[in-house]
Formats: C-alpha cells, sequence, structure tokens
C-alpha cells in the first residue's frame, strides 16, 4: 500500500520539493492493520518512534488522473544524516540496480499483477465480515470477452488513467476466477517498474471506490478460487542487447552464460527470499496444484506449471518468476 501525506501545491512547491518532509519511522514496522510490530532494530518503543525524512524523487512525478487536479509522487526514505534507509524497500531496490549497473547491466522488468472485483463497497465488505461477497463476474473470466465487456467500464477506467498518469498499459484480461482481472503494464527498468506497480495497485483501488465497487490483491481470497499473483518477468541488458541472448543450449533454450547462471543463481536462493514472495500466512494458501500456482521449484520453457517460467527467443529472452503473489511489495519481490 502507498503512504504518505497530501500536500497543497504551492507547498509542495515551494518548500516540500527542494527540502523534503518527515514521518514517523514506525511506518516501517507496521502489520497489516498499522499496528507496530515489536522487534525492529531500526524503529521500536525503546526508541520513541522517532521521524524519518522523505526526499521526493521528482523524476516519478506523475498526475493521478482519477483524482481531481492531484499529482502523485514517490520519495526516498533518508535518516536525520541524509543517508538513505537501508532498509526502506525502495531504498533495497535502489541498491540492487546499482549493483546490476557497477556489472555493467541494466535489469528490466514487468510485473503482472491480478486481482478480484466484488459489487460491494469497502464498508460494505466490511460490514459482511467479509463474508458472501458478490464477484463482479459469474463465470470464468479467462481470456473471455464477453465477461470482460461486462465490466469493462471498471477495467477501461482503469486503463485510461493509468495511460494519463504515465502508467503505459498493453492489455486488460480476464483472469481464471469469478471477477478476477489483470492489466499488464510495459516493462521498465526495475526501479520504474516497481513504481508504476504501485500506481497501478493504487489506481485500482481508488476508481473500485469510486464505483462502489472494492478489489482485493489477496493472494488467496477463498480456498475454492484461483490465487491472484504478481509474476515478474525479468531480463539483463548490456551496451543496449539482451545480456541473456547466446548460442549456448541451456536445455531447450538458447541462451548465454549470464543467462544460465542468472536463472540458476535465481533458483538456488529462492529459499531465502521467498519472505518477500510470500509475506503472510494466506500467501502460502495460494500453492495448490492444478491451481495455476507453482508448486515445485524447476524451471522449464513456456510451462506455467514450473515456478520459472522462461518464455521469448533472441532479443526478447526473458525469465517468468511465477512464485510471487499480488500480495507482495514490488520493490522487495
Amino acid at each position: 500500500r502507498l503512504l504518505g501525506k497530501r500536500y497543497d501545491a504551492e507547498m509542495f512547491v515551494d518548500e516540500t520539493a527542494v527540502h523534503g518532509t518527515h514521518g514517523c519511522n514506525y511506518l516501517l514496522t507496521t502489520d497489516m492493520e498499522m499496528d507496530p510490530v515489536p522487534g525492529y532494530r531500526f524503529a521500536n518503543w525503546e526508541q520513541g518512534y522517532g521521524d524519518f525524512h522523505l526526499v521526493p524523487d521528482l523524476s516519478t512525478l506523475v498526475t493521478a488522473s482519477w483524482l481531481e487536479k492531484t499529482a502523485l509522487v514517490q520519495c526516498d526514505v533518508r535518516d536525520e544524516s541524509g543517508e538513505a534507509v537501508r532498509v526502506a524497500p525502495r531504498s533495497i531496490l535502489r541498491r540492487q540496480t546499482e549493483s546490476a549497473r557497477a556489472l555493467g547491466f541494466t535489469a528490466y522488468a514487468a510485473s503482472e499483477l491480478e486481482y478480484y472485483v466484488f459489487q460491494h463497497s469497502c464498508r460494505q465488505a466490511a460490514e459482511m465480515d467479509y463474508r458472501g461477497l458478490q464477484p463482479a463476474g459469474w463465470y470464468l473470466e479467462d481470456y473471455h470477452i464477453l465477461q470482460g465487456t461486462r465490466t469493462e467500464p471498471f477495467t477501461a477506467a482503469v486503463r485510461r488513467h493509468l495511460k494519463a498518469s504515465g502508467v503505459p498499459v498493453e492489455t486488460s484480461k480476464g483472469e481464471w476466477g469469478l471477477g478476477q482481472h489483470e492489466v499488464n503494464v510495459r516493462y521498465a527498468e526495475t526501479l520504474q517498474m516497481a513504481d508504476r506497480h504501485v500506481i497501478y495497485k493504487q489506481c485500482v483501488k481508488e476508481v473500485a471506490e469510486q464505483m462502489g465497487q472494492s478489489v482485493t490483491f489477496m493472494a488467496k481470497f477463498a480456498a475454492d478460487r484461483a490465487g491472484s499473483s504478481c509474476h515478474t518477468h525479468f531480463s539483463l541488458w548490456r551496451d543496449g542487447e539482451n545480456a541473456f541472448f547466446g548460442n549456448i543450449d541451456v536445455g531447450p533454450v538458447k541462451g548465454s552464460d549470464v543467462f544460465r547462471w542468472f536463472l540458476g543463481g535465481w533458483i538456488a536462493h529462492v529459499p531465502d527470499v521467498m519472505v518477500f514472495y510470500a509475506p503472510t500466512v494466506n500467501s502460502y494458501k495460494r500453492y495448490v496444484d492444478a491451481s495455476w500456482a507453482p508448486t515445485r521449484l524447476a524451471w522449464s520453457y513456456d510451462n506455467r506449471t514450473a515456478a520459472f517460467r522462461v518464455v521469448g527467443s533472441g532479443a526478447s529472452l526473458r525469465i517468468e518468476c511465477r512464485i510471487p503473489g499480488a500480495d507482495c511489495n514490488p520493490y522487495l519481490a
């Protein structure tokens, strides 16, 4: 979720854009209910939950066109000395991209983020204790044009607002669940893609709110429904060319040593990063056989049952990681 402040435009231009602003550092320690969780070294009750500094990254400034006369900007989190807070998710991803750049690589990514749409508002859903919610669809939506048309007023508004807000949309489609959809955003460098991801998520939630509906990005909102994933496509580029492309036989794929080593290293370290791919107990309920969610740590070419699906060829060769759920933090996953 996005956290931050709303500013008067004049105040932002004159002060915040130049000097930044502050926020309580407990925000990096909360659970989903916004309660601070004990045990963090960075911020805790013993230290008194002081402030951190928020520095606007003005290169991310976009119009939030679904709101009246509103713009949105991402911030970097810094401490009182001006140094980046190392545990802040955006700081973590920025360091990773800088490490890749130091090795001569530029990392590109795209996230496929799925969600369910319900006919109830968020307030109504809460009053119903989130039980008996009516999905926006009553038939499996996957690639179904007619079913997609029935929710097109909502989906079209999302596409239109994202495009107007600087987030290029490629496609939208129904998914394998009642009222389940995804909007595909064009790939970008990893940090920019993560920023696009959170804007997309915020836009979907707020457009639904405006239309008296609600959405969920839970990984598994119901045991008898398909889970919602965040499939992540990834490639490394060097000197303007896809560094994964090559003439080495890697199973059925023609790739490079960089491709082979990167894929092998990624698979080897999955156990260490599962906390980012599946951050909640609910996340693990998505991993069910024959449900389009991976249950085996393996890779294959164009195989949707594998945790790592290799797709494309030549300049389009990339790795799709199918492990993360829609509840993941894009700056970490």
